[in-house]
């Protein structure tokens, strides 16, 4: 009910993986182990979730991001377990694919959060404990900025709000499980990798209610997880994630490369350290609609980029005034409304009847069609009727040339990230559904119109493969 606006429910959804083999290949198998049930104020978790969300590649892009206050429908923020050093310690990260840097609080953190409103530990990394830490020398190609006090290759991380974190570039093994080549058996193996020892964590990131324990950068960046992986010959220049988008929440992260017949590709712009593709054109129920293609054209100003570390989706004004307006006309059986900043509905019959698909058409004719739970959000029930919001938000201030999409539009898919054939894909998967590996090598992708393939098994192809486990901390608005 629109009286609950003040505050939230918090639940933490843990999910754990089963592992076992069968004939056709591992099959993973995810489940809810616990709930954490946490009452946070609204206003704290804005406030912390447009810190996270007005970045990339640490603040140098920065995202404007809005939560209407009264949404009940789950905002994932999607969690992965790492362990790091010797003996290995555990860390509970963000998964983003919008920044570089893979960074973890520190025990030489004065200023660090000790605790979290998600209901996950908060580890702090004892580089003089650890058997096999080192620094990152200055002479490293990939060290940007040397201390001349500690001769510690030094970071800065800086967000919106004037939260940050800064620290120092160690280098120590991190664990995992991977399938080799012609195996059907995960095994436990580490390696060396480089990372960020967090000495300050400030402002809003450091707030109780939901600091985090650590970033998990994925981005093409050279101190990326994947590109330090990959170019070590321990994982492909690949990897892909399927997030569940349902109450239960989780998910899984792989590492390694993927074939699955309906999946299907675009470019990516080349020499971009992010994950950015080419928007051609947007359509409501199969009409294209009147927008500018230069309105999407990739500049210095303007990109179409793709994120995990983004909760909703943005669009560039001369996009999202057509589009929403639209959705609008095209909808049926429902009353709209405006709560606060959000464009909401009121609906009398099913969501399917009331709105519109809309169709993202990218270069290569790769097309991904979000039917209307895709991009609404269910935010309870006002005079008798359902109401749903926009989860599309008009890009503003200094972002206001990008077209961001997150999590709500990525969610319920397969998506992969191909460094090595520098592009990006999709298809529509039912994320708790098990998954089918293979070491057969099949090197075809192709690109096209996707369809649902929720009832297709996923084959995991050619080398060897990290597996993460995915937790999703829901949000109740």
């Amino acid at each position: 009910m629109l009286s609950r606006m003040g505050a939230c429910v918090l639940f933490a959804l843990v999910v754990v993986i089963s592992i076992f083999g069968v004939s056709a290949g591992n099959v993973f198998h995810l489940h809810r182990a616990f709930p954490m049930n946490h009452r946070v104020e609204l206003e704290q978790l804005q406030a912390q979730d447009a810190v996270r969300h007005h970045r990339f590649l640490g603040g140098v892009v920065n995202l404007s991001v809005a939560f209407p206050k009264h949404m009940h429908s789950p905002i994932g923020v999607y969690l992965t377990k790492v362990k790091i050093g010797s003996p290995p310690r555990e860390f509970y990260v963000l998964i983003d694919t919008g920044s570089e840097v893979f960074w973890v609080s520190c025990s030489s953190c004065n200023v660090c959060p000790r605790f979290t409103g998600l209901g996950t530990p908060i580890s702090l990394y004892d580089y003089d404990n650890s058997s096999t830490a080192g620094l990152l020398p200055c002479s490293d190609r990939r060290c940007k900025h040397c201390s001349d006090d500690s001769n510690q290759c030094e970071y800065n991380i800086p967000y919106m709000g004037g939260a940050e974190t800064t620290g120092y570039f160690v280098s120590d093994e991190f664990s995992f499980d991977m399938i080799p080549v012609h195996s059907q058996v995960a095994h436990g193996s580490s390696t060396p990798i480089i990372f960020g020892c967090a000495t300050t964590v400030s402002g809003l990131l450091a707030r109780t209610e939901v600091s985090l324990n650590g970033v998990l950068g994925l981005s093409q960046g050279p101190l990326s997880v994947i590109s330090q992986l990959s170019s070590r010959g321990i994982t492909p220049s690949v990897f892909f994630h399927c997030l569940k988008g349902d109450g239960n929440g989780g998910g899984i992260l792989v590492l390694g490369e993927i074939l699955e017949p309906s999946i299907v590709y675009t470019p990516l712009v080349p020499k971009k350290s992010y994950y950015a593709i080419n928007l051609e054109s947007i359509a409501v129920n199969g009409q294209i609609l009147p927008i500018d293609p230069a309105t999407f054209r990739t500049s210095d100003e303007r990109a179409i980029l793709v994120d995990t570390g983004t909760t909703l989706a943005f669009f560039v004004e001369e996009a999202y005034e057509p589009l929403v307006h639209a959705i609008t006309s095209a909808s049926n059986f429902v009353s709209l409304i405006i709560s606060g900043e959000s464009q909401c509905y009121l609906i009398y019959t099913s969501l399917g009847k009331s709105f519109p698909s809309v169709t993202l058409n990218f270069a290569a004719r790769a097309s991904m069609t979000l039917k209307p739970q895709d991009y609404l959000l269910y935010s309870g029930s006002h005079v008798g009727a359902a109401m749903w919001c926009l989860g599309f938000k008009k890009a503003h201030g200094a972002s206001r040339g990008l077209t961001v999409l997150g999590d709500l539009i990525l969610r319920d898919k397969i998506v992969v990230y191909d460094l090595a054939r520098q592009q990006l894909g999709w298809a529509n998967y039912n994320c708790a559904s098990p998954v089918n590996f293979s070491t057969a090598f099949h090197p075809a992708h192709r690109s096209g119109s996707s369809g649902s393939s929720r009832d297709t098994l996923i084959k995991l192809l050619k080398t060897g493969i990290v597996l993460l486990l995915m937790h999703l901390f829901i949000l109740y608005m």
